[in-house]
Formats: structure tokens, C-alpha cells, sequence
């Protein structure tokens, strides 16, 4: 499975966030043409370095977005003003916000992680971009590493997505590959989710993100279907190439998604202050979305593996028709060998002169006969 680039982690926004996208809701920036991907370059990422826009997503590398909950009211920011807005945030308790970052740079995410009062171990976790699926509990504050998962010409690749959820704040890093605002339940409403707190917008992102797991399991199981079927009509190097593939990237899917149903256990049944008993209800139905993909995987897992024994057994099978057909010409040739042998090569020449006697034309014919006799009995019993 290849892995495109890391989706970076995620502060949970205090318990109640909205969106109003009319006042420029937090929606990811996509633009056309080069004057527009310059402006939304200047003004989403304030200039950040590393800036650009992703050829295929047309999300803004180093785009800063801010939702804030407060009063009642929700409040969406971009670039700069999320940040300058963040400092405030997180000073005032009565005060939910979600921060999302596309593709940070380093000294973006110290920014955030010296406003939001970050440990410094967690910041290093943001910035290296290249953790195991894991949850931690750092200074108060639960840190997730989730994986979400494409599929691209034939191949399953991988985007790391941290998450770090607080009592009243949540925020995101990722690449440009994932974009949280797409996803199924953002999309209908962010100020819907938003309203419902930090930890549901973690829920409601987490669910797309595993709900989109299905899908691409259930397309490498189509795949090694056909296998199987192509297995048993003809087995050949391209079958065992791609059986292998798919058998690594079931593996792969397995690594991600294992510690992923721990994750959500945790979050499920152990007490956090982020966490409210209701939202534990939630993640209760990620765990249990988690455990159905682990058993379809396993049950993948061991077709792959049965189509690999299928075919390794198609391989035997057609050596041994293969051996037994050079058998069945063995035992005719040898045969007339064994007979002709008797008269040597010396009697070759009176035979071509016709001066041989009427015994050496009785014996040849019935050479040929019982060659004959021999090759229709193993045709017969199939075995040329």
C-alpha cells in the first residue's frame, strides 16, 4: 500500500461550535486559474511558507481555518485572522472553537501549539508526520492519529490525520489529500456539528473517515474474486503477482485499522473531560463500525490466502498432466524402440533394398501396430 502525504492532527473545539456559511463559513479554499490561486494563496495562508495549492484537491497548502462557538453564535475565520482570533479564543472559557491546518509548516505549528499551550512532545508528534495509528493522553488533552485511506489505479494508499481533542477545543492537521469540510457529515452543515461540541466534530469526522474504509474492502474483495475464478480457469506469473499485492495491502489495512477499534474502545469506555457520557454513545458506534471492518478484513485476509493456495495447487496440477502425458509418450516410443532394437541399424540397408526377408516387414508393421494400440489406450484414459 503506498502512503501519500500524512494528514496531520486534530484539537477537539469546545462542546458547542457553528458554522454559518453565508459569513464565510470555514470551508476549504479551492480556486481556479492562476490569479485566483494566487489570491487564495496570499490570503488564506498569510504568506506561511511551504504555501500552495494541491494540483488535485485544489486545497491551499498551510490554510488556517477557525470555527468558534460562542454565545450562541458561530463565527468562521481564515488565514491570519484565524490566528490573530485564536490567541483571544483560548483565552475566554465560555469559548468552543475547532482549528484546522492543510499542510503546516513547522513554524505554524509552534504558533499553535505555544497559543494553545501544547506539550511539547505533542508538538513534535504534529510536526513529524509519520506516527502509528495510537491515541495519547497528553497534558489533559487526548492526541489520535487516525489513517484515512484511497484507492488510485488498482493501488490503496494511506493519509495520516492527527486530531487532539480538549474540553472545549478540537484541532485537525492534515495534508492536503483529506479535507475535513468534504466529508459526509461537515458537508450537510458544519454549524449543525459544530453546535454539538468539539468531541461530536471529532465523531463526525472519524465516522466518515471509517465509513469510507468499506468501500475500498470491498472492492479488493471483488478483486480477489476474480482471481479466484482466473485462478481456476488458467493460472499464470500475473495472478501470483497481483495475489501478493493485495495480500500486502490487506496487511497494511489491518495495521491501520487494528489500533484504530482500540482507539475507539478507549474513548468508548474509559471516563475523559473531554468526553461526555452521551458523545461515549458515539464513539461506542465507531467501535462497533471498526469491529465489522476487522472481521471483513480477516475474511479477505483468508480468501487471499485460499487463492494463493488455489493457485499454487492449479501450478501442481498442471505439472502433474505434464508429467503424466510425457509418460504416456514415453511408454510408446520406448516400445518401438525396445522392438526395432532387436534388429539393429545393420539390417537398415537390405531393408531399403528390398532383400530383406518377409520377418523384418511382419515385425515392423507390428511395431507400428502396437504403437498405435499404446497411443490410443492412453488417449483414452487421458493421458495424452
Amino acid at each position: 500500500m503506498a502512503k501519500s502525504p500524512s494528514d496531520g492532527p486534530a484539537v477537539e473545539a469546545p462542546t458547542s461550535m457553528d458554522s454559518n456559511p453565508a459569513e464565510g463559513g470555514a470551508q476549504p479554499a479551492r480556486v481556479s486559474g492562476a490569479a485566483a490561486v494566487r489570491a487564495a494563496a496570499e490570503s488564506v495562508t498569510g504568506g506561511n511558507a511551504g504555501s500552495g495549492v494541491d494540483a488535485v484537491t485544489g486545497l491551499v497548502r498551510g490554510a488556517v481555518h477557525l470555527v468558534v462557538m460562542e454565545g450562541g453564535a458561530c463565527r468562521t475565520l481564515d488565514g491570519e485572522d484565524a490566528v490573530t482570533e485564536l490567541r483571544s479564543v483560548a483565552a475566554r472559557p465560555a469559548a468552543q472553537y475547532w482549528i484546522d491546518l492543510t499542510s503546516p509548516g513547522v513554524e505554524r505549528i509552534a504558533e499553535v501549539a505555544q497559543i494553545l499551550g501544547l506539550h511539547p512532545l505533542l508538538a513534535e508528534d504534529l510536526q513529524e508526520r509519520d506516527q502509528r495509528a495510537k491515541i495519547d493522553k497528553v497534558g489533559g488533552l487526548v492526541h489520535l492519529v487516525l489513517f484515512s485511506l484511497g484507492f488510485d489505479d488498482g493501488t490503496t494508499y494511506e493519509r495520516e490525520i492527527d486530531m487532539v481533542l480538549g474540553k472545549r477545543m478540537l484541532l485537525t492537521s492534515h495534508s492536503t489529500w483529506w479535507d475535513p469540510f468534504a466529508t459526509r457529515h461537515v458537508r450537510a452543515g458544519v454549524e449543525e456539528v459544530a453546535a454539538q461540541g468539539p468531541a461530536y466534530v471529532l465523531w463526525a469526522l472519524a465516522d466518515d473517515i471509517i465509513d469510507n474504509y468499506f468501500p475500498i474492502l470491498d472492492r479488493l474483495g471483488d478483486e480477489i474474486d476474480d482471481l479466484e475464478d482466473k485462478v481456476v480457469a488458467s493460472a499464470d506469473r500475473t495472478i501470483l503477482e497481483r495475489l501478493f499485492e493485495l495480500k500486502r495491502e490487506l496487511i497494511t489495512i489491518r495495521r491501520v485499522t487494528s489500533p484504530e477499534r482500540e482507539m475507539f474502545n478507549v474513548l468508548s469506555s474509559r471516563e475523559e473531560s473531554a468526553v461526555s457520557e452521551e458523545m461515549r454513545l458515539y464513539f461506542r458506534d465507531a467501535y462497533d463500525h471498526l469491529i465489522r471492518l476487522t472481521d471483513e478484513l480477516d475474511t479477505y485476509r483468508e480468501l487471499a490466502s485460499a487463492a494463493l493456495e488455489a493457485y499454487l495447487s492449479t501450478v501442481n496440477n498442471n505439472l502433474s498432466l505434464i508429467m503424466k502425458r510425457l509418460t504416456g509418450v514415453t511408454v510408446v516410443v520406448a516400445g518401438v524402440g525396445a522392438l526395432a532394437g532387436i534388429f539393429g541399424m545393420s539390417e537398415a540397408q537390405t531393408a531399403f533394398r528390398f532383400d530383406e526377408g518377409p520377418g523384418f516387414w511382419i515385425v515392423t508393421f507390428g511395431c507400428v501396430v502396437l504403437a498405435g494400440l499404446a497411443a490410443w489406450v492412453l488417449h483414452r484414459i487421458d493421458w495424452i
